[in-house]
């Protein structure tokens, strides 16, 4: 059965992931509402602004419902700031009442904007475990993860620090696969999507 993976369409790279998820083999659909987060599989959880994501999920009330459902168990993969919201602990998490929220879906703290600003953006290869050849990944204002629990899978590294992290069903990278036409990460979620149901 083809699972269907919702992408969390209130900003950022939405169309990329959409488009990369289908090359993968799922069915992915937008989602904004909680009626469309509860009829999905999984979910994925784009790059873009994680303060601006946050302050979108408590003005549609779907913060609750979306950690309700991650920690029942739904599948999900973050990308950037998506990964800075899947934390459960977030270092710099932004202005007060505008702060970057913690869904709680890998037991890690992340460092917002970590390895700099806009223009301290860059590229490179990364070797990722589980993927017989380095990942080319690009780093957008990205976060690096600083601590991560003991059910915490490592699955690449850049400065020295985790920028792929897995525990569960619940994946992380730190970096945009979206853009760059390699398929292998959104193909790594979907298989563990299907394994999960």
């Amino acid at each position: 059965m083809t699972p269907r993976i919702g992408v969390l369409a209130l900003q950022g790279d939405v169309r990329e992931h959409l488009t990369a998820l289908t090359a993968a083999g799922a069915e992915p659909v937008p989602v904004r509402r909680r009626t469309e987060l509860d009829a999905v599989d999984a979910l994925l959880i784009p790059g873009g602004e994680s303060t601006t994501i946050s302050h979108l999920l408590r003005e549609l009330e779907l913060a609750d419902p979306l950690r309700a459902r991650l920690a029942g168990g739904m599948p999900a993969y973050g990308s950037c700031a998506g990964m800075i919201l899947l934390a459960t602990e977030i270092v710099d998490a932004g202005a007060p009442g505008r702060a970057a929220i913690p869904l709680c879906g890998i037991d890690m703290t992340v460092r917002r904007n970590a390895f700099g600003r806009q223009v301290d953006s860059f590229e490179g290869d990364v070797d990722f475990d589980g993927l017989d050849e380095p990942v080319h990944a690009v780093f957008i204002r990205a976060p690096w993860v600083e601590r991560i629990g003991p059910g915490v899978q490592v699955l690449a590294e850049a400065a020295g620090h985790p920028v792929a992290v897995r525990q569960g069903a619940v994946l992380a990278t730190s970096f945009h696969p979206e853009v760059t036409g390699d398929r292998r990460v959104h193909r790594l979620f979907v298989d563990v999507v299907a394994g999960w149901a």
